[in-house]
């Protein structure tokens, strides 16, 4: 296994590399990612490059057995760029320049920065091609920022893609509705970048997110080209950030060998780290594979502001949890903490005095159980048969219009589809489930059930696919604004839920936002029974072959379903009218329905524990591994399979395991 940190040799005395690269090994890391902020190092002045100083490293590092991945460093301008090509700058909505200083502050469209991006990539790739300790490339970095550029290079370059996607003013005219308040097009020259998504067309406000996100991706092709070209042995990747949603990652990721993405849970209070298990279920959707940690957790972050330190034991369960998810390889962000710039604050494995503490001895526990570990962890991967449609294009409708109750100038966000995600998430991982994150046009044939959390966007074909899925026998959970809009973000002229009322057996002819103050009541039946409260959103469902498993309680809403389940062909189509406020509802609601769908959890985990099976079947062999990961500070007791392996300890297992805080076991199944 690839396990090390992140490493800036720029950033540190060299009397200190032998030293650094000592510990390191000592440590048990045998990789390190470099350079991904070091272009001015690399290219001084333009057309003038100077790699002796990494060379100078990776030769240390490399008499200590550790590799390198290289960043292409187009993530942080040199001062010369900015000042011999100020239009390489991204233009804000002001008419202002970006002021050169921080990263993540170039036009994606300006000619002479991609070529000068294009430039130092071929520069690096061509300088170490060969270079024996280095075995991959990291694409720029967390592509996704600075978001909008106003230029005029950036309004044409997204009238042309709009050309090239609609063909002719009158589709495009159609697509985005452009009749209303007279906004009809009659040149592509009219056509202006939106400054305010809450007020502008919303087809043009979706198609703009879809161009912004375009660019990125056309940015690390260009990249990716020539490092494929160039560097045929190496491998090709980029460090992603989870949930982060300006972005189409199904599109970024297309290009590379495959995933890694940068894991910090660490801020506020103790909890149980719900969203990094769900962004890593969304990073191994990516490429329906394996992916790595090229940030991980180390120390305290922060650039300002600080957040807390991981308590002992945390940095482990955290990296755990990442490897009970489908982690092939883990690098710590970072080596040290940096005793200069804005990030003086993001602690690394190390503490500004170079002392290798307590930190930095949990990293090398980790490293040390990894390496023992890696032949059980070879050729596994979470395999499930329960999967989560996650959208893109709904999760940015969803920020154009959040339909929530706030009015209608109203940006509040409560209503969005990652909070619907967490909801259903959060369920199956109490229940000791594991979820298949996966794009809209995944094919559905290997599962039992899939949820779809307020599906917004529905595409016809979409629809259809997922009425089809229910009829041949499978389970669809969807629930409040599923199937408003089409591609071009117009809302469908059909009663709700549209294509899907069939396979739903459900009508919903008016629904309404809960303003914060407004709260409905609703009483379950039978496997549901229990009082819930509905907030922020309500559909008002009328059953037509379903069958009502809650009602709302309010007078004008009696009629009225909040829960539904519907028989169709051979499957089953669950309706959620509404927001629940109470984690109780969305528990019961997954006992229900793997039920139905005869899937049982490997262990029924107590509060605060996750469980997660990666597993493999080979010649017939089966290889199924069972991580079990506290969250909390308190012990906790699991009823396991009894006389299997524990392979962290070696011990034997009984009945009962019994976890300290923050504690990990691996259980050989």
């Amino acid at each position: 296994m690839h396990i090390g940190v992140d490493y800036y040799p720029e950033h540190r005395s060299r009397d200190l590399w032998e030293t650094d690269a000592k510990l390191m090994q000592d440590a048990g890391f045998n990789t390190v990612r470099m350079a991904e902020f070091a272009w001015v190092f690399l290219e001084p002045e333009e057309g003038r490059f100077e790699f002796g100083w990494l060379d100078d490293a990776l030769e240390v590092l490399g008499r200590h057995g550790i590799q390198a991945i290289l960043g292409t460093p187009t993530a942080a301008m040199p001062a010369w760029v900015a000042r011999k090509y100020p239009e390489a700058l991204a233009l804000q909505a002001n008419g202002q320049r970006i002021t050169w200083g921080v990263r993540k502050n170039n036009c994606f469209t300006s000619g002479a920065y991609r070529l000068l991006s294009e430039r130092i990539t071929r520069a690096m790739a061509e300088h170490y091609q060969d270079a024996p300790g280095v075995i991959g490339w990291q694409t720029d970095n967390e592509f996704g920022h600075p978001y909008g550029c106003y230029c005029d290079s950036c309004r044409a370059d997204f009238q042309d893609w709009l050309r090239a996607r609609y063909g002719a003013l009158d589709a495009l005219n159609a697509a985005w509705g452009a009749q209303f308040w007279g906004q009809l097009y009659k040149t592509w020259g009219e056509i202006a970048l939106p400054t305010d998504v809450a007020t502008y067309n919303p087809g043009l406000c979706l198609d703009w997110r879809r161009w912004n996100s375009w660019l990125n991706v056309r940015f690390q092709r260009d990249q990716v080209r020539i490092l494929r070209q160039v560097c045929p042995n190496h491998f090709v990747t980029h460090n992603f950030m989870g949930l982060f949603k300006d972005l189409n990652y199904y599109d970024l990721a297309a290009d590379l060998d495959f995933v890694t993405w940068d894991n910090y849970p660490v801020w506020g209070a103790p909890e149980f780290h719900f969203d990094a298990g769900a962004a890593a279920d969304v990073m191994r959707g990516l490429k329906r594979q394996n992916f790595w940690i090229m940030e991980q957790t180390a120390g305290p972050g922060g650039w300002g502001a600080m957040g807390r330190n991981p308590r002992p034991g945390e940095i482990r369960q955290i990296a755990w949890q990442q490897l009970a998810h489908g982690a092939d390889g883990m690098i710590w962000f970072r080596w040290d903490a940096c005793n200069v710039g804005r990030e003086q604050y993001w602690h690394g494995l190390i503490g500004h005095d170079n002392k290798p503490l307590r930190r930095y001895q949990e990293a090398a526990q980790v490293a040390g159980e990894c390496h023992r570990l890696a032949p059980h962890l070879e050729g596994t991967t979470v395999q499930t048969p329960i999967a989560m449609i996650y959208d893109y294009e709904t999760i940015w409708a969803f920020d154009i219009q959040p339909a929530y109750g706030g009015g209608p100038f109203s940006r509040a966000q409560a209503n969005n589809f990652h909070n619907a995600m967490r909801r259903y998430y959060r369920a199956l991982t109490r229940a000791g489930l594991n979820v298949d994150m996966i794009p809209p046009g995944q094919d559905l044939n290997s599962y039992k059930v899939v949820f779809a959390p307020h599906l917004y966007i529905l595409p016809d074909a979409l629809a259809h696919r997922l009425a089809a899925f229910v009829e041949a026998g499978g389970i669809l959970i969807t629930d409040g604004r599923a199937g408003v809009k089409d591609e071009f973000s117009r809302c469908h002229n059909r009663t709700l839920p549209g294509l899907l009322s069939d396979a739903l057996g459900i009508a919903i002819e008016e629904y309404e936002a809960l303003s914060p103050d407004m709260k409905y009541g609703v009483r379950g039946r039978n496997e549901l029974a229990g009082a819930y409260t509905a907030v922020e959103w309500a559909d008002w469902v009328t059953p037509a072959t379903a069958e009502t498993l809650a009602d709302f309680e309010p007078w004008h809403m009696a009629s009225f379903a909040s829960l539904t389940r519907n028989r169709f062909g051979r499957g089953l189509g669950y309706y959620v009218g509404a927001n629940m406020a109470e984690d109780a509802f969305y528990d019961a609601l997954i006992a229900e329905v793997m039920r139905q769908a005869g899937i049982a959890p490997t262990v029924a985990p107590p509060a605060g524990v996750e469980a997660c099976v990666r597993a493999h079947v080979r010649n017939g062999d089966s290889k199924r591994l069972l991580f079990l990961i506290n969250h909390t500070e308190e012990q906790r007791t699991i009823n396991v399979p009894a006389g299997k392996p524990e392979l962290l300890t070696g011990a034997t297992t009984q009945p009962t395991l019994t976890l300290d805080r923050y504690g990990v076991a691996v259980i050989q199944l």
